[in-house]
């Protein structure tokens, strides 16, 4: 029931995305909340993340996920979620040290690792994994930022909950057939690889009541 609930949000945030429209509905909010679909930059890189139906030639097999320097790309959107043990309710504000799930909205996949050696550096690969929004327990990730909650300008690292490497590029780029895409894995080592900071995004609003209304739910730029 909740992949089938997973896939209707997906096809109405895609649909929304590939509208040329910008909507507001007000003041920006300063933080990031759960529900929320955004892309995420590299500080250090400066590339996106991102995935694609493209599988790896090693390792797991399982679909890449790549850095890109393309600003205006489909591909580049993950949803925030929560977890299984933590649940991450709409319009909430996403704590720091609170553990979360990043899925692709294109391909419905979620940010996974594992112990498989990256193609190219020789780190921890990282992959998409699952379907529907639905995986496992190595889709969790605990999200590392300064204050109480996730600052929308504030650069933050992801760890790896299950091996507690962090998300990280190094620049190393790939050949065909996703030509000049960096390599994305994970590292054990913290440096400036690893901060990541939110740019376009739909960010969901926190209910002014308490409840969950969502009849105007949305915050977007594109």
């Amino acid at each position: 029931m909740e992949s089938l609930g997973f896939s209707m949000v997906q096809l109405f945030i895609s649909v929304l995305l590939s509208c040329m429209c910008t909507l507001s509905t007000g003041s920006e909010m300063s933080f990031v909340t759960c529900g929320s679909v955004v892309k995420l930059l590299n500080v250090k890189h400066n590339v996106r993340l991102h995935s694609h139906d493209v599988r790896y030639g090693s390792g797991s097999g399982q679909q890449s996920v790549t850095g890109v320097t393309a600003v205006e790309d489909s591909n580049s959107y993950w949803s925030v979620r929560g977890t299984g043990d933590d649940a991450c309710h709409r319009g909430n504000p996403v704590q720091c040290g609170q553990n979360i799930r990043l899925t692709h909205v294109n391909t419905g996949r979620n940010l996974h690792s594992h112990y498989f050696t990256s193609p190219l550096s020789s780190n921890q690969e990282v992959s998409a994994f699952g379907e529907n929004g639905e995986g496992d327990h190595l889709d969790e990730w605990t999200v590392l930022c300064a204050g109480s909650v996730w600052q929308r300008e504030e650069s933050v690292r992801f760890r790896h909950t299950s091996t507690d490497a962090l998300l990280s590029v190094t620049g190393e780029q790939y050949g065909r057939p996703i030509h000049g895409q960096r390599e994305v894995h994970g590292m054990m080592i913290s440096g400036s690889h690893s901060y990541w900071r939110t740019m376009e995004g739909i960010f969901m609003k926190p209910s002014e009541t308490g409840s969950r209304d969502f009849s105007s739910p949305l915050h977007t730029e594109f």
